[in-house]
């Protein structure tokens, strides 16, 4: 059984726009202090799949300052607000980033992306029956619109070319249901 650890002071170290970083101080069950670093990621985000009539698989690449290069990933961005429906900020995303845009938007799965040290969760989607629509980046953002097939991305997540948590979940979860649905109908 885990014994229970107990957080005495959580003090506010950084507040950014939309990260804010903290120190915890923490207590161990034999009595023994020490600091913690915590992420608190404020609104929350989400993220989606957009799936052709053809089965294959519309993703963005673009700049990552954290990585210091360009990576490969299904659209996401953060929710406008904390009660923002995740649903639509993942939508709002796909037709902002990649000019796409779908009624059959459909939950995935949720995602926390780092739980030693950050709150984040993004809420992930599949979007089917895409249409046209409006792409309109954001004044800071350059992104370049790829697509692939199915087996395609997972051949380069297991290549290590696709690295990006809630990409590789996204793209992992739903070869198994596509994986899944074909067993089915045999």
């Amino acid at each position: 059984m885990i014994e229970r650890m107990k957080r005495l002071n959580r003090e506010l170290k950084y507040q950014g726009a939309i990260l804010d970083v903290y120190r915890d101080t923490m207590e161990f069950p034999d009595g023994s202090h020490e600091e913690w670093d915590f992420i608190s990621h404020r609104m929350g985000a989400a993220a989606i799949l957009p799936v052709l009539p053809d089965g294959r698989i519309v993703m963005v690449r673009q700049y990552r300052n954290a990585l210091e290069r360009e990576t490969l990933e299904i659209p996401a961005g953060c929710r406008d607000s904390r009660t923002e429906d995740t649903g639509l900020c993942a939508a709002r995303e796909m037709e902002e980033e990649t000019g796409y845009k779908s009624e059959h938007v459909e939950h995935l799965l949720s995602l926390r992306t780092t739980v030693a040290f950050c709150d984040e969760f993004v809420e992930i989607y599949v979007a089917k029956d895409l249409q046209p629509g409006t792409r309109h980046l954001d004044s800071a953002e350059s992104i370049d619109v790829e697509i692939y097939s199915l087996d395609e991305l997972c051949q380069m997540i297991y290549d290590g070319k696709i690295q990006d948590g809630k990409t590789v979940s996204a793209i992992m979860a739903y070869s198994n249901r596509v994986k899944s649905s074909a067993q089915k109908q045999q």
